[in-house]
């Protein structure tokens, strides 16, 4: 007799850019309540997570790997060990998806919140969890969580988990650190800034040939909700106005361009189509493709 399956597959799905190949690593998913949410009627968020048949805040964590011309990074690492036992699977989704972690020569991070950056490093050991990779990331990042002023501001979890864990991440890096202001940073990824989540915030656009790919960071945390009411934000937002307003510009962007977007928190495999409905907008999940090369062209 077949014994009972007690786990899913690994969480990794493929997706052609052009000539370059995008790859969703799942870090697993973290559950928490919508009392973090701000601006915002929360009864309201509760009713539209009822009706997308969510009822509960459950945040998708995921990852992203990059393979362009020869080469091959990954945006942001998942939260390691440092969060709930939910999350945490990006090397085990990494061997599934048969990508050897020495293998990966760039990290690009989209901002170090601690489901960004904690998988960077193993936090028992120091262990760099990918060292052969430069570890890239907008120039703003570092200065903030490195701020003791800022870090004393902040309340004992936010030290922990912000600072505290953010610095033990890249501290092991140091050597093969590259930071930037804009541009591009890796063959075929541009760096798009959109702070206010984090000062340094900051999504990246993928192009080759026709195709493009948004990976927009954590423009989003609750999609159902910040689709529908765009200036709601988060209480971990450094800058709420900021990120709100980053938001927007965000969503004007892709919306009237058509541009497939991906997210950290866009429920896996993340590849969605974002469309204006007035003055909210909606998402539209891509449809699941078995052969990556029958993709249709992104227009």
């Amino acid at each position: 007799m077949n014994a009972q399956p007690v786990q899913q597959i690994p969480g990794v799905y493929h997706r052609k850019i052009g000539d370059i190949i995008v790859s969703a690593i799942s870090d697993g998913y973290l559950d928490s309540t919508l009392e973090v949410m701000r601006n915002v009627d929360l009864d309201r968020a509760r009713q539209i997570l009822n009706d997308a048949f969510r009822p509960a805040r459950r945040t998708s964590v995921n990852t992203f790997v990059i393979h362009s011309k020869g080469r091959t990074a990954i945006v942001d690492t998942g939260s390691g060990n440092y969060m709930q036992p939910s999350a945490g699977l990006v090397q085990q989704n990494l061997a599934g998806a048969g990508i050897d972690p020495k293998s990966i020569d760039t990290v690009l991070l989209t901002h170090m919140h601690p489901d960004h950056s904690a998988g960077l490093t193993d936090m028992t050991s120091g262990k760099l969890l990918f060292p052969n990779a430069e570890l890239v990331m907008h120039e703003n990042e570092l200065p903030h969580w490195f701020d003791d002023g800022a870090m004393a501001k902040a309340n004992e979890r936010d030290k922990k988990l912000f600072f505290q864990a953010g610095r033990e991440q890249v501290a092991p890096y140091k050597k093969q650190t590259r930071l930037f202001t804009q541009g591009e940073v890796f063959p075929g990824v541009t760096a798009v800034p959109s702070h206010g989540h984090t000062p340094g915030h900051t999504a990246y656009l993928i192009a080759s040939g026709d195709d493009q790919l948004m990976i927009w960071g954590d423009t989003v945390h609750v999609p159902e909700v910040q689709t529908a009411y765009p200036e709601a934000g988060m209480a971990f937002d450094t800058d709420l106005a900021a990120a709100a307003a980053s938001r927007k510009r965000m969503f004007d962007r892709v919306s009237a361009d058509g541009v497939l977007i991906a997210g950290m928190h866009l429920h896996f495999p993340a590849f969605a189509r974002l469309a204006r409905r007035g003055e909210a907008y909606a998402l539209y999940p891509e449809h699941w493709i078995h052969d990556i090369d029958a993709v249709p062209p992104v227009k």
